[in-house]
């Protein structure tokens, strides 16, 4: 750490974030009305400490969920429905039904379809309301939506009911996404009322859902921070996260929203010391909109974080109780270089990274940003197994995620502290370093795993030879990339230039089907997903086979395409 990165991070205090956090563990920031409230009192906050704060207003569609139950077999058992789900005020009643699954064992699988959609099991759903284990989220509720249900009740683990989102569409519809916003009601229900569901389903009983819902278009308060660097201030980090929250939401995300509070006073303060500028965003939408905020941003800033935007930054559940380790970390593989060396300084943690899943905000993939970090710190999974817990979405995997038990003392003062300073180091080296510190040789080895990966479960069904060789070349153009970086061959204005435009073909090739500008659904995508069917072929049949090759086909063209356009720009740095 040199010795500005020492002195701009001595400058961290936790007395403005941690009076946030008790100011936002008083009152609920679901409605706009209370997020509105919540983005004037963080910019009120900054404005104190002389930060320029400027507050967009952007429109969104929102889903707020209300009250719930459900009905059966003269019983009422407590429910909580999920945004996004259709409105049931009047009662949805069915044939009940139930589906087992298994809860997600990984943050991972949390989003992804839970069963096999064959046809007895359309047979045998079609027409009623489905019970099954785990979160009422997309991948569960579109799954039964298409195999005919006419609602879903999801069992989460526990005593607590978690509140979530259904939809698969990602922010505000367009017109094209309109067919996919839910049209059967979801409720999510306690473990004990879902065994009790179970009893009831093998008598085949009927079940009504309730669910009240107020969807419609919001005016959404937005701050921006931008914080001028002073070589090149047109390029910019960005750092961003979430402020709506599911009542409360002390540890998902209250203490993001404070920790980028402090990020954004003592860089303020320390602008003098920044190369390239720092860009900073509190969300609105993020539970109520499937991300609704940060893909307003993404659309209507879409060309300035394209020409501009060296990295995204997501900041998402940091300095929650009994958070230790730095495992289960979203970043890009080029990115994990630089992350887990600013870890291992400030913490003293070795950093465990995963594949960015699609969720948390990651609304700029298609646009093409290299990225990382969604959610932050957690506890090791010894911890989660000693104190009962099941797998959530945040909170440094405390249970109360979602739930009205993410109060005040799921926040830790000392893990806070040096979360803040995990985040402020990663954004001021990235905005400082010389060349951008971004490894596109890791995506490359990244790629050819893939590639044999998907050439193995493919045998000889298909042909990724003409992709291994493409991502081969790009690799030996890589090495003689950052060789002559090391040399001083490449002047950093032209590395730095390809390293930047490297993103904007190679992330939405890993991340995206499709094209840029646009937003994919909220379900999980495989690495390289144009040639992911490959591996996919075995559960397909031979009556698909042919299909299945087609689509390889193409999907291989766009693949060595896209490779092909990065080596290019590669070789003539």
């Amino acid at each position: 750490m040199n010795e500005i990165e020492s002195a701009v991070l001595g400058a961290v205090k936790l007395d403005e974030p941690w009076a946030l956090v008790e100011s936002f563990a008083t009152y609920k920031r679901e409605h706009p009305t209370d997020v509105n409230r919540a983005m004037d009192e963080v910019a009120a906050r900054l404005a104190k400490h002389g930060v320029e704060v400027k507050m967009h207003e952007a429109d969104l569609f929102l889903s707020l969920p209300g009250l719930a139950r459900v009905e059966a077999g003269g019983k009422t058992f407590r429910a909580k429905p999920p945004s996004y789900s259709l409105d049931a005020s009047k009662g949805v009643k069915g044939e009940i039904v139930y589906i087992a699954s298994l809860q997600p064992k990984a943050i991972s699988t949390m989003f992804e379809k839970t069963v096999d959609g064959t046809g007895e099991l359309a047979a045998r759903v079609r027409g009623k309301v489905v019970l099954s284990e785990g979160f009422a989220n997309p991948g569960l509720v579109s799954q039964f939506t298409e195999l005919g249900a006419v609602g879903v009740i999801a069992i989460n683990p526990g005593v607590d009911i978690h509140w979530g989102t259904c939809t698969t569409v990602w922010g505000t519809p367009d017109l094209d996404d309109l067919p996919r916003k839910p049209s059967i009601p979801a409720v999510a229900v306690n473990r004990e009322s879902g065994d009790a569901l179970i009893e009831l389903a093998k008598t085949g009983a009927e079940v009504t859902i309730f669910a009240d819902m107020e969807e419609g278009w919001f005016k959404s308060k937005l701050p921006e921070v931008f914080i001028k660097g002073t070589e090149e201030p047109d390029k910019y980090v960005f750092l961003h996260g979430h402020l709506d929250s599911w009542d409360v939401g002390v540890g998902d995300n209250a203490t993001g929203d404070a920790t980028m509070l402090e990020i954004a006073r003592v860089l303020w303060a320390n602008r003098d010391k920044l190369k390239r500028s720092i860009r900073i965003c509190w969300w609105p939408g993020h539970s109520t909109g499937r991300y609704a905020g940060s893909t307003w941003f993404s659309d209507n800033f879409a060309l300035d974080l394209d020409e501009n935007c060296v990295a995204s930054v997501n900041c998402d559940s940091p300095g929650c109780r009994w958070a230790t380790e730095f495992i289960n970390l979203c970043m890009m593989t080029e990115t994990e270089a630089f992350l887990s060396d600013v870890i291992e300084e400030v913490a003293g943690k070795k950093a465990e990274a995963e594949r960015p899943h699609r969720a948390g905000d990651y609304s700029f993939n298609n646009i093409g940003l290299s990225s990382y970090l969604m959610l932050s710190s957690t506890m090791t999974e010894r911890d989660r197994e000693e104190k009962g817990y099941y797998t959530v979405g945040g909170c440094g995997a405390n249970i109360a995620w979602h739930t009205e038990n993410d109060t005040l003392e799921i926040a830790d003062k000392d893990i806070m502290l040096r979360d803040i300073k995990v985040y402020l180091l990663a954004v001021l080296r990235n905005a400082n370093a010389k060349i951008l510190p971004f490894d596109w040789r890791a995506t490359a080895r990244e790629f050819v795993h893939t590639v044999d990966t998907y050439q193995k479960k493919a045998g000889n069904r298909f042909d990724l030879s003409p992709s291994r060789k493409a991502v081969e070349s790009l690799a030996e153009a890589l090495a003689a990339f950052y060789a002559g970086i090391d040399s001083g061959k490449i002047e950093p204005k032209s590395a730095n230039h390809v390293i930047q435009k490297l993103a904007r073909i190679l992330v939405p090739l890993n991340y995206t089907r499709e094209q840029r500008f646009r937003h994919d659904p909220a379900l999980p995508i495989p690495e390289l997903p144009a040639i992911s069917t490959a591996a996919d072929l075995d559960k397909l049949g031979p009556g698909k086979l042919g299909f299945a090759k087609t689509q390889l086909v193409r999907g291989q063209n766009r693949v060595i395409s896209a490779l092909r356009q990065a080596e290019q720009l590669v070789r003539a740095a």
